[in-house]
């Protein structure tokens, strides 16, 4: 099947939306900055939110601009481009899907302040919540709080209790204000996404501001119909092929910036080079066509079915795996046949190769995605969690 994505060249929106390349200009060069600092500055978040990306999965009824999921993953493509940690705290924009599962009077409270919304927050490990007098009594730590630093509203993995029962584990949602972050977030890769941990101490949470995470929206609209769980993966698989096609840009650039000092061909004019990155531009493109592809044939799904098939679902999943893998291999192919240029730390591609392979390391991109992929090509159960 021959897609829209499948003729597009590569994500170009910065030519064509002039509210954004200069500012994509400044998130490149101040990678180090974030880097070191272990969080995204402030001033990018509200450029963030100035352009949209916070209000683009929010409901049309709540203000916001209820975005396609490939719209919103190409918006994400093309800031991680720029870079990688600002592109994954960018898609925590997915925060507007997340958050359609609270009541809808819940909905309407949260969103009386405006749309733009910075959601971020760690539902693992859910902490045990009791039942008291005007809600959930919230307490804990919770770790890969991506986004932390810049949030409006946080939240947390609870496991309501009523004496012995326990139920589904849920996210109890919180000004951010009532808790506490504690700068611990020591990386290889990803360094500037400012994961670190959340603490919360006695916050009594209303029950209706508490959601499963993943769990059916309050909301009827067609985006709310996507899978939840599997769009959560993919805005973070796309980092990856954003800073996959980065790598690819940067030996480019390269090639085309000096000359051989021992007087052998430049980088651009050698066999060795021209083959692998032939190679691997057919790979990424390959991959980043299949990832595009599922995602419209499960939205296109929607308009004539309430959800999507389990079929659809997996390749969903499985194609956002396929993509962190092959874009991880992509940044590293350009890494070798960039030389000593790409080994030094003040070289993007360095910083690229860190970035695309911690994305793999995510736990929706895991080994077991394969499992359940192949366990669903044989019509059996996947493992919970899958879809």
């Amino acid at each position: 099947m021959v897609t829209k994505f499948m003729l597009q060249k590569t994500v170009s929106d910065e030519a064509a939306t002039p509210d954004w390349p200069g500012f994509l200009a400044d998130i490149r060069a101040r990678r180090k900055e974030f880097e070191q600092q272990k969080f995204i500055s402030q001033d990018v978040i509200e450029g963030f939110r100035q352009r949209g990306i916070y209000r683009a999965l929010v409901a049309r009824r709540f203000g916001g601009d209820e975005l396609s999921p490939a719209a919103f993953c190409e918006q994400i493509e093309m800031i991680a481009r720029a870079d990688g940690s600002a592109a994954w705290v960018a898609s925590f924009g997915i925060g507007g899907v997340y958050l359609s599962a609270l009541p809808l009077a819940t909905l309407q409270a949260l969103y009386g302040r405006g749309p733009d919304l910075v959601f971020a927050g760690g539902i693992f490990p859910p902490r045990p919540a009791a039942r008291v007098a005007g809600g959930l009594a919230v307490s804990g730590r919770w770790s890969f709080a991506s986004g932390c630093m810049g949030a409006d509203v946080l939240g947390v993995g609870i496991l309501p209790s009523s004496g012995d029962s326990r139920e589904l584990p849920r996210m109890a949602v919180m000004d951010r204000s009532k808790a506490r972050i504690e700068p611990n977030w020591d990386v290889a890769g990803l360094a500037g996404t400012g994961s670190h941990d959340v603490i919360v101490e006695n916050v009594v949470v209303p029950e209706a501001w508490t959601f499963v995470r993943g769990g059916k929206s309050s909301l009827d609209e067609k985006l709310y119909r996507y899978p939840a769980l599997s769009f959560a993966a993919q805005v973070l698989s796309v980092v990856g092929l954003g800073v996959a096609r980065a790598s690819l840009d940067e030996v480019v650039a390269l090639a085309q910036g000096r000359a051989s000092v021992t007087g052998a061909p430049s980088l651009g004019e050698r066999a060795y080079v021209q083959l692998e990155m032939a190679k691997a531009e057919a790979d990424l493109r390959a991959a980043r066509c299949w990832f595009y592809e599922a995602i419209e044939e499960a939205w296109d799904a929607l308009d004539h079915a309430e959800e999507a098939s389990g079929e659809q679902i997996s390749m969903l999943r499985l194609s956002s795996t396929h993509a962190t893998r092959v874009a991880a291999d992509v940044a590293r192919r350009a890494q070798m046949v960039a030389g000593m240029s790409g080994m030094y730390e003040s070289s993007p591609i360095a910083m690229h190769v860190r970035d695309a392979q911690m994305v793999t390391q995510h736990a929706f991109m895991g080994e077991i995605t394969y499992q359940s992929a192949g366990a669903m090509l044989f019509g059996h159960a996947p493992l919970p969690g899958y879809r």
